[in-house]
Formats: C-alpha cells, sequence, structure tokens
C-alpha cells in the first residue's frame, strides 16, 4: 500500500520570506501561461490582430489579479458563506488556504473582458489566445495540492495498485490520488486537446467553448474520485458541489461551441 510522503509545505526559506509549493505552483502557472501565450500570439489569427508581448504582459497582470480575486472570492461564497458572513477580516485572509476554481474563472473572465474591452478586441478574441495556456497552471495547481496532502480521494479498493493512505485524512483508508487524476485530466489531456486544436485558426469563440466543455467534463469526472468537502458533503443528485458547478460550464461550453461553428461570434468582414 502506498503512503502519501509527508512533504514540508515550505519549498524556499529565505531569512523571514517563505516560499511555500503551493504558492511557488502558481507562480509555474502564469510563467508558463506568459511562454505559451507569446507563442500563440506569433500565429495566425492573432499576429493581424495586433498582439505582441507588451501585450500578452498586461493580460497576465490582470488575469493574476482575477484568478487570486475570484478565486477567493469563489471559495467564500460557493464553499463557506455561512462561515465568512461571521468571520469578515478573514476573507481575504488567503495564507490559511481556501480557493475556488469555479471563482478564479469567473474572475478571469472578468478580467479578459475589461481588458478587452480597453484593447478593443472582441472578447472572445482575447480568451481563445487565453485558452490552451491554462491547463498548464492548472497542472501545476494539482501537484501543489498532491504535495500538500489535500483534496484527497475517496476510499479505493485496497487492490487497486495506485491506492494510497494521506494520513492527512485522518484515516488509514487506501484512497484515490484524485489529485494525479486532475492533474492528467484537466491538465495534461486538456492542455493537449486544445493546444492541438487551437494550432489552427478557429471561428472566433471555438477555442474558448472547447475548453469550457472539456474542463467542465473532466472535472465532472475527476470529482466522483475526490472526498467531498467535509463541510458540504454529497449534494443533491448525490453530486458534488464541484460537479454542480461544473454542469453550467458544460452546457455553455457545449452551446458556445455550437455557435462558434456557425460563427456566430465573428464580426462582419473578418474571416475564421
Amino acid at each position: 500500500m502506498l503512503i502519501h510522503p509527508h512533504f514540508n509545505p515550505i519549498a524556499v526559506t529565505l531569512g523571514p520570506l517563505k516560499v511555500h509549493w503551493y504558492g511557488l505552483m502558481y507562480l509555474v502557472g502564469f510563467v508558463a501561461f506568459y511562454f505559451l501565450a507569446n507563442r500563440r500570439a506569433q500565429r495566425a489569427p492573432f499576429v493581424g490582430a495586433g498582439w505582441d508581448r507588451q501585450k500578452v504582459e498586461d493580460l497576465l497582470f490582470v488575469g493574476v489579479l482575477g484568478v487570486v480575486l475570484g478565486g477567493r472570492l469563489g471559495y467564500v461564497l460557493f464553499y463557506k458563506p455561512d462561515y465568512y458572513i461571521d468571520h469578515l477580516t478573514e476573507i481575504f485572509a488567503v495564507w490559511q488556504g481556501g480557493m475556488s476554481f469555479h471563482g478564479g474563472f469567473l474572475g478571469v473572465i472578468a478580467a479578459m473582458y475589461l481588458y478587452g474591452r480597453r484593447q478593443g478586441m472582441h472578447f472572445f478574441e482575447v480568451a481563445d489566445l487565453v485558452a490552451p495556456c491554462v491547463p498548464v497552471g492548472l497542472a501545476a495547481g494539482r501537484i501543489g495540492n498532491f504535495i500538500n496532502g489535500e483534496l484527497w480521494g475517496r476510499a479505493a479498493d485496497p487492490s487497486l495498485p495506485w491506492a494510497m493512505i494521506f494520513p492527512e485524512s485522518g484515516s488509514n483508508l487506501p484512497r484515490h490520488p484524485s489529485q494525479l487524476y486532475e492533474f492528467g485530466l484537466e491538465g495534461v489531456l486538456l492542455f493537449t486537446v486544445l493546444w492541438i486544436y487551437g494550432r489552427k485558426p478557429r471561428p472566433l469563440g471555438a477555442v474558448s467553448g472547447l475548453f469550457m466543455l472539456g474542463y467542465g467534463l473532466m472535472r465532472f469526472t475527476a470529482e466522483y474520485f475526490r472526498e467531498p468537502d467535509s463541510f458540504l458533503g454529497l449534494l443533491a443528485l448525490n453530486m458534488s458541489m464541484g460537479q454542480w458547478l461544473c454542469v453550467p460550464m458544460i452546457v455553455l461550453g457545449a452551446l458556445l461551441f455550437i455557435l462558434a461553428k456557425k460563427d456566430a461570434f465573428q464580426p462582419k468582414g473578418r474571416k475564421a
């Protein structure tokens, strides 16, 4: 039986400064986005739309704000609203943990909208550039979860070769290493699909729709192996909060993809 190794959550100590692995994984995700977005900006149709390194840097800056603020507020509103109503001063105490992908996703949407409006760009001209670059950051985040020994999986058959005991869970039950499942699905597989699909010019909005659909389906599937949050448990239809938040993503992603294939978002005079 595999046992989760107890990693030191602090990766680097520089005097009074302590850099945690999870924070380092965020940095890895942002750096990866910078390089990948610059590569996409050099390809059609983005290179013809005036994208350059400076614009990518500006987009990254507002995107970081969207991820952090949206992720934290999403966790507060989606997962523990009752607690934070009584502890308002802890809402922005991000060092205590608690970030939501779906909240971060909404934060990034807001950031892309504001950035596009300022630059005079269509929303999907920004979103289609961004979408294939995101899964690498998601993969890094799941590695951070695994290192921290958090968000462990549901109980697994002891005969499963990779079943793992997470001492942090407070039990000796063999569990699915669901963080690694999400790393593979939301990270590696989703990145591969989007990067290959996005290598050629596609109808405006198609890459963004495929991202929403793909992430929603992969996260929904991975949630069957992930232990639900103890303070929420399973909700209606025996689905977790993560799964319920994925449902609108799947529906909207499929709708966006279908509409994009029909050139519904294509400005007049522009070809895909």
